[in-house]
């Protein structure tokens, strides 16, 4: 692969240099930071060798090369773009930045609730198993006693991340939010003191309440569980650190700050914000829970097939609100479900494509999504492929819903989140069953309504129409004197690019070079072919052009290897005729480039020579105009 080829390719059609405000790389994906993102032609860069998708995401231009390739590509897209390299941070914020208040609050969410997402997993998982562990218990299928040690010691394992939740939440909330992490951990701390009543275990009702200076009484309760409240409660937090830090002698600083912000916040935490946003997220839960239970699974339904474009639109970050207040609300999650039937869908429908295309680099781009949407990563799929042709998008939302719809009427939850796909099995230990008929219902409604109505070839369909066309153009114009068409199809450049001086000087003659992306060359008008070499074709047309199409340079070395003739010298062949196939790759591995000039070789003959195309041409469209 040419990756400085690939690398210049990429800055052509994302509108130049000047249109980059940052860009990074991760693990498969150019990560870039548009201007304007009207420049960017995104058809034309899921072309581009290497490439193996582009989607827009969270203010990101995205485009994926694969493990191997993109640093490669990187390391010569900064080198033509002088920019310098920015990390996966830097190209954030730069997209942040560019969004509207309320992508900026789901990007905020992101931050905080990503990296606790494993810690909320293991836990998870953990009281998946220990469900299963006590209904095999329970019903004698194990002879184990839940007094063991091992026993004892999962079982507290298992709902520690979600008891201590507010610390967690509190320490990536005040990272996020430019406060110490460290007194946002004492924030959460102090939301589940022991001295409050425990939200998890209280059934009594609400024992002990304080009076707040006469005007109003709160309870004492704790906040395990709890999101929203915690969240607001750091954001006021990191405010007043900030603003003390700017006013605060630093002599009295390292003191004074942190004692201020944990005591003004913890009073107000416990007496306005935890009650306030505590109703608030009670509501929103609830209120969730109401909906997805609508008989008959309706809502359900409705929320399934709407999942995915949430993801599009980046709003599912804030789903982990839901996820957790479902587990505090009712010791399971009938919310995470939802998302991985819709996520499901997302992979089977990408799965039908793949398996009914017959374009290979859609198939080799669409059968690994599938399987990462299986796996719970949907954006490839979504992006790369089903919202690529969009009716694979509507059908696996819909999929996506009709399974949802089955999770609801059958009461399943997770113990978890964090996880969908295959492994949301292990969230969903006590009912598998359940979950695996979720899985196949969503998946195969997709699968089915993608491979009757989603997807059908015609990219293929669309080019033998498109060359059917061409052909015929080329034919009507074959006696046309002032034309000379295109020969190949690929990119138009100059004789300077072939990097020989013999062309670049024009001494063989006036032409144009081009960059192939197929390796196929066409008779450009009723000729008879005059030369005939491995790597090469000579042809003297009816209109008086003498015409060399030599493909690649320095290609004599060849001795026509990895080429294939449809012609032979003195044969009379018309417009549109096929005259020689060549191995692209196989040229390229072997050191030489497949560029291609067309040369005039009887310029002197005509008063004018002109190139009548700029950038990308096919088959039959005017490449020169001839004056005689």
């Amino acid at each position: 692969m040419d990756y400085r080829k690939a690398a210049s390719e990429v800055i052509r059609l994302i509108g130049g240099k000047d249109n980059i405000v940052s860009a990074a790389h991760c693990a498969t994906r150019l990560r870039m930071v548009i201007a304007d993102n009207s420049k960017v032609s995104k058809e034309a860069l899921e072309e581009v060798e290497g490439v193996k998708g582009v989607f827009e995401a969270s203010g990101q231009l995205q485009i994926i090369f694969g493990t191997g390739v993109v640093n490669k590509v990187y390391d010569e897209f900064i080198a033509i773009a002088g920019i310098s390299a920015a990390t996966k941070e830097d190209v954030k914020k730069d997209a942040a930045s560019k969004g509207n208040p309320f992508q900026r609050f789901i990007k905020t969410l992101g931050d905080i609730f990503v990296p606790i997402i494993p810690a909320i997993v293991a836990s998870g998982f953990l009281m998946g198993i220990m469900e299963s562990l006590n209904f095999l218990i329970n019903n004698g299928y194990i002879s184990m006693s839940n007094e063991s040690s091992l026993f004892v010691l999962a079982n507290m394992f298992s709902n520690t991340a979600y008891v201590f939740l507010p610390v967690l939440i509190g320490f990536s909330a005040a990272k996020v939010f430019g406060g110490n992490s460290f007194l946002g951990a004492v924030i959460g701390m102090i939301m589940v003191h022991p001295n409050l009543q425990n939200a998890w275990t209280m059934t009594g009702g609400v024992e002990q309440y304080l009076d707040v200076f006469g005007l109003w009484k709160v309870p004492l309760v704790g906040y395990q569980g709890h999101v929203i409240s915690v969240i607001i409660a750091v954001f006021v937090m990191a405010t007043i650190e900030k603003w003390l830090h700017k006013r605060v002698p630093a002599m009295f600083d390292l003191f004074v700050t942190p004692l201020v912000s944990v005591f003004v916040t913890g009073f107000l935490t416990m007496t306005v914000i935890g009650p306030v946003f505590n109703f608030v997220e009670s509501s929103i839960i609830n209120g969730i829970q109401a909906l997805i239970t609508i008989p008959f699974g309706i809502g359900s339904f409705v929320m399934g097939t709407l999942y995915a474009p949430t993801v599009v639109t980046g709003i599912h970050h804030m789903y982990t609100i839901i996820d957790l207040g479902q587990i505090k609300e009712f010791g399971c999650t009938y919310w995470l479900p939802l998302a991985s039937a819709a996520n499901i869908a997302q992979g089977a429908a990408a799965l039908a494509v793949a398996l009914k295309t017959k374009d290979q680099k859609l198939k080799a781009m669409a059968l690994p999504s599938s399987l990462s949407a299986f796996m719970g990563i949907t954006e490839p799929a979504i992006f790369g492929v089903n919202m690529r042709f969009f009716k694979p998008f509507i059908c696996a939302c819909i999929g996506g819903g009709c399974g949802a719809m089955f999770a609801s009427i059958t009461s399943l939850g997770a113990t978890g989140t964090g996880v969908t796909g295959i492994f949301g099995i292990l969230l969903c230990l006590n009912t598998p069953v359940k979950y695996i008929l979720m899985f196949l219902i969503a998946a195969g409604v997709a699968f089915v309504l993608t491979w009757i109505f989603g997807y059908e070839n015609k990219k293929e369909d669309d080019k033998k129409v498109e060359k059917d066309t061409l052909k015929e153009t080329v034919v009507n114009s074959a006696n046309d004197d002032k034309q000379v068409l295109s020969p190949v199809e690929g990119k138009v450049v100059g004789l300077s690019e072939t990097g020989d001086e013999t062309f670049a000087s024009e001494v063989l003659g006036k032409g144009i070079a081009i960059e192939p992306v197929k390796g196929e060359v066409y008779a450009p008008f009723n000729a008879t072919v005059s030369t005939l070499m491995g790597h090469a074709v000579g042809l003297e047309g009816k209109n008086g052009v003498e015409l060399l199409i030599h493909i690649g340079v320095d290609t004599v070395q060849l001795n026509g290897k990895y080429y294939t003739s449809h012609c032979s010298e003195g044969q009379e062949v018309k417009a549109g005729d096929l005259l020689m196939e060549f191995d692209m790759k196989a040229i390229k591995e072997a050191g030489f480039k497949t560029i291609t000039p067309v040369i005039v070789t009887n310029t002197d003959d005509f008063a004018d020579i002109k190139v009548e195309h700029e950038g990308e041409i096919l088959v039959g469209e005017t490449l020169l105009d001839i004056t005689k």
